[in-house]
């Protein structure tokens, strides 16, 4: 299936669309080709676009004063990723997102995406509802930080995110839990 076929197929999931509305989707996402580790955003540069992974896997992170990586999110086929503070309040941008292997990024400039929103309102209720949930997710997720053990994290990472685990590497993994690599495979003997 074509990288936009994939992406129209997930917008039909929330929105209706009219075959002159599609069009005008299709024709303001441009493809991106990513190799493995390479960087579609870096620190210090200002998210312009929104980006849906049609193909692949990605990584949002950035690193501390002493070099450290902190993942915080992953993507894969079907999801959004990116640095929405930076996309938001369009100040330069304090993560990376990297492909985690060969993958397609499509991405909508912001000012496409608000004239998108003229021609297309149920793209603005799209939206809306994707930065709804991406909120209610990082407040879910600081909350799960601070009130549930390592283990209760680890395991519901794996009963949300099924698959993710197996395309990245398990240090990667202990980063986005806030654990190191070590605790987490004593972790995963454990639950074995």
């Amino acid at each position: 299936m074509e990288p936009i076929e994939i992406l129209l197929d997930n917008l039909r999931k929330s929105i209706r669309l009219t075959e002159r509305e599609e069009t005008l989707v299709a024709d303001s996402f441009q493809e991106t080709v990513l190799q493995k580790k390479e960087f579609l955003l870096s620190p210090g540069q200002v998210s312009q676009h929104m980006r849906f992974i049609a193909k692949g896997c990605l990584r949002a992170f950035y690193m501390d004063e002493s070099a450290k990586e902190h993942v915080v999110q992953f993507g894969v086929e079907g999801w959004w990723v990116n640095d929405l503070y930076s996309y938001l309040t369009q100040t330069p941008a304090k993560q990376f997102v990297q492909a985690l292997e060969p993958s397609t990024v499509l991405q909508i400039h912001r000012d496409a995406l608000n004239r998108l929103y003229e021609e297309v309102p149920a793209m603005e209720r799209f939206y809306r509802e994707k930065f709804e949930r991406a909120y209610v997710s990082l407040q879910d997720r600081t909350l799960n930080a601070m009130s549930k053990t390592a283990e209760e994290r680890y395991i519901e990472f794996r009963s949300r995110y099924r698959g993710i685990e197996q395309r990245v590497p398990q240090y990667m993994v202990a980063s986005y839990l806030g654990i190191t690599p070590e605790f987490l495979s004593a972790l995963r003997k454990n639950l074995k």
